[in-house]
């Protein structure tokens, strides 16, 4: 008598489920690096550097060596326990470029919103586009050098969330950092969609 193959041996074969999320925030607040950092393929940027034409239209104060910004996207992928790829998207960070957001937004599970607690008015754009939207989110507050550190309480009451926004730490330049991040928007949007049936990532 033939066996079938075991239940093990049917979860191996089936293909990953493609999830995509949005990675946004204000201008150089670490989009595009964090992207970069959990990545497991060489990621699609648009960068173009900063020129003349964008004095007095960007604000650049307080990232005032930064030199490129996204004119389009960032663009990278991370498979979590073989069962998820993420496809991440990031949103160009300037208020020239927001005419992007619809489109790199569409179809999202949810959104990752970086902060920086040096510019954290600068995240009200993004917090407000996803709530409009009702897209699930979650914020990360960079934690740049030098800047000062808030507890996150105070955090989730400067930008008016409310109590079920999840709000954490994260340094855009780990991956480990990076990745719990990824793994706890993914279960708070599961949860939010009523997808808490789903099998959960644990690990990366």
């Amino acid at each position: 008598m033939v066996s079938g193959p075991s239940r093990r041996e049917v979860r191996a074969r089936r293909l990953p489920t493609a999830v995509k999320i949005v990675i946004a925030g204000g201008f150089g607040v670490g989009k595009t690096t964090m992207v970069g950092t959990v990545s497991e393929t060489q990621p699609l940027r648009t960068e173009e550097l900063l020129t003349d034409v964008g004095v007095g239209v960007d604000d650049i104060s307080g990232v005032e060596r930064k030199d490129s910004t996204t004119v389009a996207m960032d663009f990278g992928r991370i498979t979590m326990r073989n069962e998820y790829v993420l496809y991440l998207f990031g949103t160009p960070g300037q208020k020239r470029f927001w005419f992007m957001w619809d489109e790199v937004a569409l179809g999202a599970l949810g959104a990752v919103v970086l902060a920086d607690t040096r510019r954290l008015s600068d995240c009200f754009p993004s917090v407000d586009y996803f709530e409009r939207r009702q897209t699930p989110f979650v914020v990360a507050v960079n934690c740049f050098e030098g800047a000062k550190r808030y507890d996150l309480g105070e955090i989730q009451m400067a930008l008016n969330l409310g109590p079920k926004v999840p709000v954490m730490l994260c340094d855009a330049r780990k991956i480990d950092s990076c990745k719990q991040v990824l793994i706890d928007l993914v279960l708070h949007a599961m949860k939010v969609r009523g997808l808490v049936d789903a099998p959960a990532p644990q690990q990366v």
